[in-house]
């Protein structure tokens, strides 16, 4: 997919490619269920997910902690918190679903 197909998803600004964040922990089954719900969605519509360790960053860790896992649109405090603990699916599909552009 190009940068214009995923631009504008999530609040995400024109021309900018979308991606999804997941925070996780090792031994965390609730990370390994959303990772694996979370997979075909992005796969189906070729947005790529960033999965980063929320142990291996302090700022991460004292932000998200306690709510891993947890979906960004974007990065981790820039980014729009899609959901945390269980996949919101809907929230999700949403969030990569392209709004209309302007004449669409």
């Amino acid at each position: 997919m190009s940068e214009r197909g995923a631009a504008g998803r999530a609040g995400g600004p024109p021309g900018v490619a979308m991606k999804l964040t997941l925070l996780t922990r090792a031994y965390c089954h609730l990370c390994d269920e959303m990772e694996d719900a979370l997979r075909p969605l992005a796969a189906a519509r070729g947005i790529p997910v960033v999965v980063l360790d929320v142990d291996a960053d302090p700022a991460l860790e004292a932000a998200y902690g306690d709510l891993v896992p947890v979906l960004f649109a974007g990065e981790p405090g820039s980014g729009a918190e899609l959901c945390h603990y269980r996949i919101d699916q809907a929230r999700v599909e949403q969030a990569l679903t392209p709004s209309p552009g302007p004449g669409d």
